[in-house]
């Protein structure tokens, strides 16, 4: 009876192998293409937005892209987990595939960073990244985000180079609970320890890491 079993079982690894390997991989053709089309006004055609209120894309991990763009799209009639009118607009349109292939190629272009202007919060911006406070239980942003800021793959999105501005403008939305698409709530329980003077240092100096 063990010699029947053993044909299935066999058949039944050899789809899966089959399956994995003929999964599309992201088009990045396309995802230019979108970008040119879609994102140019906003982000650039290569994602390096030159408005602060837009953040730069390009460089940034491939995986944390994707659940971005994921978060901003309805699904299954419930309303987007991130809500943003112009981007919740802009990927109604994308396909699953489409938001892929999208992430693929921003992640694959080459950032054109920012750098830190206040000299006078760069010391306290670096201790609040570099060892947070122990005090008020606020914890290192390197922990997650890296010594760099490059961030960690498929868990935590890179910040170095980013605009100051747009950092600040999400840590207050963390705070204030406007967005909440962090997982198990991670940067709410952080940015609700951090004053706005914090925030704006810690900002400021994460524009200048590379």
């Amino acid at each position: 009876m063990k010699r029947f079993m053993v044909l299935p079982l066999a058949l039944a690894a050899l789809a899966v192998q089959a399956a994995e390997q003929g999964a599309a991989k992201p088009d990045t053709t396309k995802g230019q293409q979108i970008a040119s089309q879609v994102c140019v006004g906003c982000h650039s055609a290569d994602g390096n937005s030159v408005a602060a209120a837009n953040p730069k894309l390009a460089g940034q991990i491939e995986d944390y892209l994707y659940k971005q763009l994921r978060n901003f799209k309805a699904a299954d009639g419930k309303p987007a987990e991130r809500q943003n009118p112009v981007m919740n607009g802009m990927v109604a349109a994308l396909s699953d595939a489409d938001m892929k292939s999208l992430s693929a190629y921003f992640s694959g272009q080459k950032l054109k960073p920012e750098v830190a202007k206040n000299r006078q919060t760069i010391e306290m911006g670096q201790k609040i990244y570099r060892a947070g406070d122990a005090s008020k239980g606020l914890p290192a942003c390197a922990g997650c985000h890296g010594p760099a800021g490059s961030g960690i793959p498929a868990q935590y999105p890179r910040l170095g180079g980013q605009f100051a501005e747009y950092i600040e403008a999400q840590l207050k939305a963390f705070r204030a609970g406007e967005r909440a698409n962090d997982p198990s709530k991670m940067m709410r329980m952080v940015a609700i320890k951090m004053t706005d003077p914090e925030i704006k240092a810690v900002s400021d100096y994460i524009a200048g890491l590379r």
